[in-house]
C-alpha cells in the first residue's frame, strides 16, 4: 500500500468555519430587543474586569471636575455661548471662537467619554455571573445622574454662568462620584448582609465626619460662587456673600474634618480595629493635610488658577477617601457559585451561536 505524505492530506482537507460567529436572524432580533441580555448571555467577564469597569467612571468623574475647573479658570465658560449646539449655527466650535471655544467644547465632548465609561460599567455588571442586580442598579443610577447633569450643564450656559447653577452642577458631579465609588466597592464584595467591623459608637463618629465633609463640599461651592473666578471675562454675577467670611468658615469645617479623622484613627487604634478601617483613615488624613496645604497657599497668594484647579482635584480625592472610610466599616463576604471556588468564573467569550 503506497504511503501518503501527511502534509498532502492536510492540504486536501475541506475548509471549515470553526471560530466564525454564526449570528442568526433570531440573534439579531434578540440583540435589538435587549442588547444587555444578549451580551450577558454570551460573555462572562472576569471579576477583575468588572472591578476595572467600575473604576472607570470614578476616573472620568474626577477628570470632568478638573476640566470643568479649567473651563472656569481660563474664562471659557461661555466659549460655546449656547446649548446643545456650540453656536446658533454650528454644533461644534469654530475657528473664530478661538481658545475659549476649544476649551469649552472639549469639556463637553468629555461627557461622551464619561457616558462610555458608565455604559461599560453597566455592561460588565450585567454580564457578571452570577447576576448581581445591585451592581446593575448602581450603574444605571450613574447613567441617569450623568444625563441630568448634562442638561444642568446646558442650563448653566443658557443662564450665563449663574453661580447657583454652577454650584448645583458641581454637587451633581459629587453625587456621581459617590455612586461610582459605592459601585467600585461593591464589585469587591458579595451580596450577603453587611457585617459591621466596628462598634456603633465608631460608626456614629464616622457618620458625623461624612456629614461635615459633605457640608465642607457644599460650602466650597459657595466659596467658588462668591470668589473672583467667574468663568468668563464678562460681568458674571457672584453669590452675594462675604467671600472672606465664607472662606474662613470653609477652613473651619476643614479643620473639623481633620480633627474628626484624627479622633477616629485614635479610637480605631484603641479598640484594635481591623487593618482596613485604619488604613483608609490614615489615607484620608494624608489627603486632608495635602488639601489643606493647597487651600492655605492659594488663599494667601490671591487664588492663582493652577492652585485653584489642584484644590478642585483635591476635593474629589477627599470625598472619595471619606466614602472609603465609611465603606470600610463593614464587610460583605463573597458568595461562591456551587462547584466553583469564589472568583474563579470562566472569563472567556463563547460562541455567538448561543448562550452559555
Amino acid at each position: 500500500m503506497p504511503r501518503t505524505d501527511p502534509r498532502e492530506s492536510v492540504h486536501k482537507r475541506a475548509p471549515t468555519m470553526d471560530g466564525v460567529p454564526n449570528v442568526t436572524r433570531a440573534d439579531a432580533v434578540a440583540a435589538v430587543r435587549n442588547p444587555l441580555a444578549f451580551i450577558a448571555a454570551r460573555w462572562t467577564p472576569h471579576p477583575r474586569t468588572v472591578q476595572r469597569a467600575a473604576l472607570a467612571p470614578i476616573v472620568m468623574s474626577v477628570i470632568i471636575v478638573v476640566t470643568g475647573g479649567a473651563v472656569r479658570l481660563t474664562g471659557s465658560g461661555l466659549g460655546c455661548p449656547t446649548w446643545p449646539k456650540c453656536t446658533d449655527d454650528s454644533l461644534t466650535t469654530t475657528s473664530e471662537m478661538g481658545f475659549h471655544g476649544i476649551i469649552e467644547f472639549g469639556n463637553r465632548m468629555l461627557t461622551y467619554v464619561l457616558c462610555a465609561a458608565v455604559g461599560w460599567a453597566i455592561i460588565a455588571a450585567r454580564s457578571q455571573k452570577p447576576y448581581r442586580r445591585s451592581l446593575t442598579l448602581l450603574g444605571w443610577a450613574q447613567f441617569w445622574v450623568v444625563m441630568s447633569n448634562a442638561v444642568l450643564g446646558g442650563i448653566v450656559v443658557l443662564v450665563g454662568l449663574n453661580p447657583y447653577t454652577v454650584a448645583a452642577h458641581f454637587v451633581a458631579t459629587t453625587a456621581l462620584l459617590t455612586l461610582a465609588t459605592l459601585m467600585c466597592q461593591r464589585t469587591r464584595e458579595g451580596d450577603t448582609a453587611p457585617r459591621p467591623l466596628v462598634g456603633k459608637s465608631v460608626q456614629q463618629l464616622v457618620w458625623v465626619m461624612v456629614v461635615v465633609s459633605a457640608l465642607l463640599v457644599v460650602v466650597g461651592t459657595v466659596v467658588t460662587g462668591a470668589g473672583p473666578h467667574a468663568g468668563d471675562s464678562s460681568d458674571v454675577p457672584r453669590m452675594p456673600v462675604d467671600w472672606e467670611m465664607i472662606s474662613k468658615g470653609h477652613a473651619v469645617l476643614a479643620w473639623i474634618v481633620v480633627t474628626l479623622t484624627f479622633a477616629l484613627w485614635f479610637v480605631l487604634k484603641a479598640v484594635d480595629a481591623p487593618k482596613g478601617p485604619l488604613a483608609r483613615t490614615r489615607d484620608l488624613f494624608l489627603v486632608l493635610l495635602a488639601q489643606g496645604a493647597i487651600g492655605y497657599v492659594q488663599y494667601f497668594t490671591d487664588l492663582p488658577e493652577v492652585l485653584v484647579g489642584l484644590h478642585m482635584f483635591g476635593s474629589c480625592l477627599v470625598w472619595i477617601a471619606v466614602l472609603r472610610v465609611l465603606l470600610a466599616l463593614r464587610e460583605r463576604p463573597e458568595e461562591t457559585v456551587p462547584g466553583l471556588p469564589a472568583q474563579e468564573y470562566d472569563a472567556t467569550s463563547v460562541s455567538m451561536a448561543g448562550p452559555r
